[in-house]
């Protein structure tokens, strides 16, 4: 059988083309590798926590009906920031304002799109059916990371909306919904209620039960792997895998540790929906420097705990920098939601979500915390 070697080189253009003019492939210090199956990825890999990560299951084996966002083909001429510029998009592609809905574009980032076949190139129908106008929620994961080095995994996210394409920085996030909808037209909410299934497949739903000795309901599974997935262990311990596939959730059979990580998720998921009641206890201030609230060119920037927005001052105050340096799929986050906005003028309710933005990260800083805490040791037992 054929050996294969690997070998990386590391640095500046103009640095590794003089190395490569004055070496060849005989004094390359190379390592050997031993592909695993099913990836063959054809570089190094830590594989001594392989069969114990394996042990979980994969969360589009957990929840199967799921699919990657919209693609509009379009953002400028199908999104908008307010449901009233929505409404005028769409009365200038001629289609009735009832095509207007909310969609989660970015992280803690909801907009509103006209949603219809003739202005969106993917609706991703099959699955954002489920989130589009109904009450749903759903677990938005990427397949591989989409951050780069040594940065933390952190492609995991909630929406009650449907979802962009783009909602990480790499793109690609897998939409999960936790209900399934009839496929009929039904303007009884109730009755849809009643109708909706569990997107649950058997086999997790066979398992957590012996495990537990009870069948928990579809909420608290939803909670654990939301809690699960913001270990800061798990994420460390399992970072080579989390690189290549769909994260696994690990089972537990102690049913005190299940329902005390459920409770946990359950926090996050009302912190990341801002729908949690702590976000009304603001931590910052908003100074208005003269700068009329506009988000200028090359800002935000952030100095000794204040978010400058523009050159006049206008800014944040009291963000923590732990805050300020959150990541949550690939974008830094406070950062991010400010940059999009670059030459808008921020309302009163802008202003006020960005600082609920900021309780919602510090919250969920504390509560990544707690979730380890809660886990005595891996592999979870």
């Amino acid at each position: 059988m054929a050996k294969i070697y690997h070998a990386n080189l590391y640095g500046l253009e103009q640095e590794k083309s003089k190395l490569l003019s004055n070496d060849d492939i005989s004094k390359t210090n190379w390592s050997l590798i031993t592909p695993q199956k099913p990836f063959y990825l054809l570089i190094p890999q830590n594989n001594d926590l392989l069969s114990e990560y394996n042990q979980g299951y994969k969360i589009t084996e957990i929840m199967p009906v799921n699919s990657v966002g919209i693609v509009t083909g379009q953002d400028e001429k199908t999104i908008a920031f307010t449901q009233e510029k929505a409404e005028v998009l769409a009365d200038i592609h001629r289609l009735s304002e009832d095509t207007v809905a909310p969609i989660l574009y970015r992280p803690f980032d909801q907009r509103f799109i006209v949603y219809d076949s003739k202005v969106v190139t993917r609706l991703r129908g099959e699955v954002m059916r489920h989130l589009l106008k109904r009450e749903n929620m759903a677990i938005v994961v990427g397949r591989s990371s989409a951050v780069t080095g040594n940065e933390e995994w952190n492609i995991i996210g909630i929406s009650k909306q449907i979802v962009d394409l783009n909602f990480y920085r790499r793109g690609g996030g897998q939409v999960h919904p936790l209900y399934l909808y009839p496929n009929i037209n039904q303007s009884d909410q109730s009755l849809l209620k009643e109708q909706r299934r569990p997107n649950l497949s058997q086999n997790f739903l066979n398992d957590i039960t012996s495990k537990l000795g009870y069948t928990p309901t579809p909420e608290a599974i939803f909670y654990y792997i939301y809690a699960i997935f913001h270990s800061p262990t798990y994420r460390t311990r399992y970072a080579e895998f989390l690189k290549i596939d769909f994260p696994r959730v690990p089972l537990t059979s102690s049913d005190e540790l299940f329902r005390q990580l459920a409770a946990y998720g359950e926090e996050l998921v009302a912190l990341h929906l801002m729908k949690s009641p702590k976000l009304d206890n603001t931590i910052t201030q908003y100074e208005d420097r003269t700068g009329n609230r506009v988000v200028d060119a090359g800002h935000p920037k952030y100095q000794q705990g204040d978010v400058i927005i523009n050159k006049k001052g206008d800014r944040f105050t009291r963000v923590p920098e732990n805050v300020w340096n959150f990541y949550v799929g690939g974008y830094q986050v406070c950062q991010k939601w400010l940059k999009d906005r670059k030459g808008r003028t921020l309302s009163n309710e802008d202003i006020l979500h960005y600082q609920r933005i900021v309780v919602a990260l510090q919250e969920t800083i504390e509560l990544m915390a707690k979730i380890d805490a809660a886990i005595s040791s891996f592999p979870i037992e």
